[in-house]
């Protein structure tokens, strides 16, 4: 039995699961780390390739079942995602998940904060479209500037909701991410950046001068005052934030 509350919709295309391992291009010497494994289809099949599977999975039931299925080189974790770790698992080098849609966005920035070569993930479409977003397009959001400092997205596919179980109300898509060396450009203070393209985007449609006058009074000798946020690259918004942070 599904859980919605979880977010639960099942992969059940088998090509469309090996397409998404075939684009991680596993090996015998990756460390994969998969979240919500469901039923396991992509499990066995990242198995298959890898040294180890690390699959974290917070529905109690499916790992029983999982159990009885996966070989010895898949270790299960029965928990939440959100609440694990990552640093106390062994080094994963790769991630390869069908995500569920609501821990979307905490998951994405919780998987930056970890070191690993490639993720090829599945999003909901509308989702993975916000982050590969261009400036002044209703799609580009706090996100698409997060992550982007981050990492390069580029969309692989389109994966129909039909090949879901249960069918969700929108198709969504298979997502490559590759972490950046170092941040695809530099800020003096990453929290307050990332603080002041949250506060921002609250408020997309202001000129940008006054949220920073609601939020640190009326400073008139900083760039891109008249505009609006959506229209600021991400490298403009981490400038704003550097000029700005003498002041905050």
């Amino acid at each position: 039995m599904v859980k919605p509350r979880l977010g639960q919709h099942f992969l059940i295309d088998s090509s469309v699961a090996q397409r998404e391992v075939t684009y991680a291009g596993i090996t015998k010497n990756d460390i994969v780390l998969e979240i919500g494994p469901g039923k396991g289809i992509i499990t066995c099949l990242l198995a298959k390739y890898a040294k180890q599977v690390i699959a974290i999975e917070i529905d109690k039931r499916l790992v029983e079942q999982l159990h009885s299925i996966v070989p010895t080189n898949v270790t299960l974790i029965c928990q939440d995602a959100l609440s694990v770790d990552f640093h106390s698992l062994p080094r994963f080098t790769k991630i390869v998940s069908n995500l569920p849609f609501e821990i979307s966005s905490p998951i994405m920035f919780k998987f930056l904060q970890s070191d690993f070569s490639v993720a090829v993930l599945i999003f909901q479409k509308d989702f993975a479209e916000r982050l590969v977003a261009n400036p002044r397009t209703k799609e580009y959001s706090r996100l698409t500037v997060g992550v982007s400092y981050k990492a390069c997205c580029r969309i692989l596919e389109t994966v129909p909701r039909d090949c879901f179980s249960p069918k969700p109300r929108v198709d969504s898509s298979i997502v490559e991410i590759i972490p950046h060396k170092k941040p695809r450009f530099t800020v003096d203070d990453e929290q307050f950046f990332f603080e002041l393209t949250k506060q921002l985007f609250n408020h997309r449609r202001k000129k940008i001068r006054y949220t920073i006058r609601s939020l640190y009074g009326n400073i008139d000798q900083l760039p891109y005052l008249e505009k609006r946020v959506e229209e600021l690259t991400p490298e403009q918004i981490g400038e704003l934030s550097d000029q700005l942070l003498p002041y905050a």
